[in-house]
């Protein structure tokens, strides 16, 4: 079972930090957590090309997944993220491994409402949430994750996860206290999925090895194995 939430805090300044507070705002105007809820699953896009990239969409479409991360450090990001957008205008599109401002402007230009980063940086979160995105830090260690909630994150991602292991998160609830919502991320695949979710994990991301394992079965088989995870792990 999920660990128990604290409620997330104010959105301040860091100590010694002199900018000003963070937007006292609803940390997730895009409703990532209750979607995430709903169907707790994101794959992480990160294709060689546009054309590819529109392939390894279909079978997600096909069973109704939700959420989908264009990683940002493909050059053609904002291209797919349009022809996706008009493609399959059911799914929530987001960005992954944003590390800067540029980045998080084009992302919020294109009118994706969620970012996810590989790291906690102030400066990107504050930008983002006066755009009215959901952006969610990247955290490892514990001291990274108590900062995230003194800046307000009611959301962290988990990364690289495969390098911590699954009961990683459940032994920071002891000496932390009540945690974020996590989703777990980086070097996951299917299998992977329930083992984590059943050690406390709210979410999974999945990325290249989603695909490759796709990319591997028939396209029955990958249809049969997607909805057989989506099945044992949504609500």
């Amino acid at each position: 079972m999920p660990s128990p939430r604290a409620r997330a805090p104010g959105l301040s300044p860091t100590p010694g930090n002199s900018g000003p507070p963070l937007p006292r705002q609803e940390p997730d105007p895009a409703g990532l957590r209750s979607s995430l809820r709903a169907q707790p699953l994101l794959a992480v896009l990160r294709p060689s090309s546009l054309e590819r990239g529109l392939r390894q969409v279909e079978p997600l479409a096909a069973v109704g997944w939700q959420h989908l991360e264009l990683a940002w450090t493909v050059p053609f990001a904002g291209e797919l993220a349009l022809a996706l957008q008009h493609r399959h205008p059911r799914l929530r599109l987001g960005a992954a491994s944003v590390t800067n401002a540029s980045q998080l402007d084009a992302v919020a230009r294109l009118g994706l409402t969620y970012v996810f980063l590989p790291i906690l940086d102030e400066d990107l979160l504050r930008r983002g949430r006066r755009s009215g995105l959901t952006v969610v830090p990247g955290v490892f260690s514990p001291t990274e994750v108590h900062q995230a909630r003194r800046l307000g994150c009611g959301m962290v991602k988990l990364f690289p996860a495969a390098s911590l292991g699954p009961s990683h998160w459940q032994r920071l609830h002891g000496p932390l206290g009540g945690l974020p919502f996590v989703v777990a991320a980086g070097g996951l695949a299917m299998d992977d999925v329930i083992p984590w979710r059943r050690q406390g994990i709210d979410a999974v991301a999945l990325g290249q090895r989603l695909f490759d394992e796709l990319e591997v079965c028939r396209p029955d088989v990958a249809e049969a194995r997607l909805l057989a995870l989506l099945a044992n792990c949504c609500p």
